[in-house]
């Protein structure tokens, strides 16, 4: 059995750095939705998600795809908006097994209210934080790590 390639002193301090940062994120972001407008981060995703797609509605598969979260999760999420009224599901025309996920007039409405305190937050707690060229370096390091994981997912999908 080959030895485990342990972290170095620079790497552990780069991942602890990630987990770290990432959670207190997660965190505050979590909080300032809950506080302005009564949504959970994955919520305020969902409807973010519908607002960009075409006529406010996506399949409920690549809605989860987009979001990288598991149809279950996805499914109580939309649920939660769906009895709150931001969101409806319908039927698939062309494929009696899928589903769409519709921003509602009153989840457009949430979603733009939402908006400026969630931007607000995410650039008191990341963007601000750092110079461009630390941003450019987070979003390059970040699109390759998701850009790897995506592909390995495509080659060996997990149930």
């Amino acid at each position: 059995m080959d030895e485990p390639r342990w972290l170095d002193e620079h790497e552990m301090a780069a991942w602890q750095g990630f987990v770290a940062a990432s959670n207190l994120i997660n965190r505050r972001l979590e909080q300032q939705l809950k506080e302005g407008s009564g949504l959970s981060h994955t919520q305020y995703e969902i409807l973010v998600q519908l607002s960009a797609a075409a006529g406010g509605s996506l399949r409920m598969t690549d809605l989860a795809d987009r979001l990288v979260t598991s149809k279950s999760g996805l499914t109580y999420q939309v649920t939660q908006l769906e009895k709150a009224g931001l969101v409806i599901r319908r039927s698939c025309p062309s494929d009696v097994r899928g589903v769409f996920a519709e921003l509602t007039q009153d989840g457009w409405l949430v979603l733009r209210a939402a908006a400026p305190g969630h931007v607000a937050t995410v650039r008191e707690v990341l963007i601000d934080v750092l110079s461009r060229e630390q941003l450019a370096v987070l979003a390059e390091g970040l699109g390759e790590v998701s850009a790897r994981l995506r592909a390995a997912e495509r080659r060996s999908p997990t149930p």
